[in-house]
């Protein structure tokens, strides 16, 4: 505890200091500084103004304790009471701060790329996998963030074998990092016509966008090739060779894009796709070597993970790393994750605090 408030100490002395700088005239006027000082300040402000806050209710428990004492015997039986309610605020305060100071994800800032696929169950699986993505637009929306199409394509009976996106925004991997893997879905068909209960599976993959600092690709590791674009995406310019795919013959990984309305489009939204899968190529081989700490992680293990299950008729969702069930599935599928991704969160935070002790 000593060592937490001495950096908080320290942390809100820095940010009072730049307060007082951004008021200075040369500041001011000097955009580049301010700009800089603008960034170091709101990266300090969450946890010096909770800090603060630590201060005046730690200030208010001392003052009520002596009022306990009061000759006034009424002041202080309520002082009593209120030093309860104060001492668990506090207490609440302390672990609000704990996991502001927990170690933050580097990768939490960054835009990412989601790739959706139907797996096990055949076409009810590709309908579940566009009801998933349709469910990520919409919680994109709630959170206004901008969605680009990359790739999809879409099956016949409904929904896409692959669809594959761009998301844009506010710490959108911080968010969205969690919903990697196996999601199943257990429902009755449309096509299903006895009303028996199937159970599919679509996968989610998030990763987060690399950009030329985080991957730098050798133009000669790759390869390009155009062809004819097909489906709902490459329609307006099925008559060219528009689409186009990119292979990193160091690592084998390959991507297509066709959704754009020009070669120049699709090339581009593939170099940006084949960096991020490269990085995620990369960031999973750290994972590996560094083993021993998914136990402090949500979801790190094996891509191939059920991590949640839709449950129709219960109109349950049911997300296993963490033990969470709500009867929300209705709303959970127009968007609204909020619950789901706060709670997944809060246990991966507590793992970290847990991990440091």
């Amino acid at each position: 505890m000593d060592n937490m408030i001495q950096r908080l100490e320290a942390t809100l002395a820095r940010y009072n200091e730049i307060d007082k700088l951004m008021q200075q005239e040369e500041i001011i006027n000097d955009f580049k500084g301010y700009s800089e000082l603008a960034k170091e300040k709101s990266t300090l402000e969450e946890s010096s103004l909770k800090y603060i806050e630590y201060k005046k209710e730690l200030a208010n428990i001392a003052e009520l304790k002596e009022l306990r004492y009061d000759k006034d015997k009424e002041i202080a039986a309520l002082a009593k009471e209120e030093l309860i309610e104060a001492e668990e605020r506090l207490e609440k305060i302390v672990e609000e701060l704990e996991v502001i100071l927990a170690p933050k994800d580097p990768l939490d800032d960054k835009n990412v790329i989601v790739e959706i696929r139907g797996a096990a169950g055949g076409d009810e699986a590709n309908i579940f996998a566009g009801d998933l993505f349709r469910m990520y637009i919409r919680y994109s929306e709630l959170q206004n963030w901008k969605v680009e199409m990359l790739d999809r394509t879409e099956a016949p009976m409904g929904g896409y074998s692959f669809v594959s996106f761009m998301v844009k925004g506010d710490k959108v991997y911080s968010k969205l990092k969690y919903e990697s893997g196996a999601h199943r879905v257990q429902r009755v068909p449309k096509t299903e016509s006895q009303g028996r209960l199937h159970t599919s599976t679509a996968t989610v993959l998030v990763m987060p966008e690399a950009d030329d600092v985080d991957v730098q690709i050798n133009p000669n590791d790759l390869r390009i090739d155009t062809f004819r674009a097909s489906g709902a995406g490459g329609q307006h310019v099925n008559k060219t060779d528009s689409a186009v795919r990119i292979t990193h013959i160091p690592t084998g990984i390959t991507v297509e894009c066709q959704d754009g309305r020009s070669q120049h489009e699709n090339k581009n939204k593939a170099l940006i796709m084949i960096r991020t899968r490269i990085l995620d190529h990369k960031n999973q081989e750290l994972e590996k070597e560094r083993s021993s700490e998914r136990k402090i992680k949500i979801g790190s293990g094996d891509r191939a993970e059920k991590i949640r299950t839709y449950n129709y008729p219960q109109n349950r969702v049911s997300d296993h790393r963490i033990n969470l069930s709500l009867q929300q599935l209705d709303r959970i599928m127009e968007g609204d994750l909020e619950t789901l991704i706060d709670s997944l969160i809060n246990a991966e935070q507590k793992l970290k605090l847990e991990g440091k002790k």
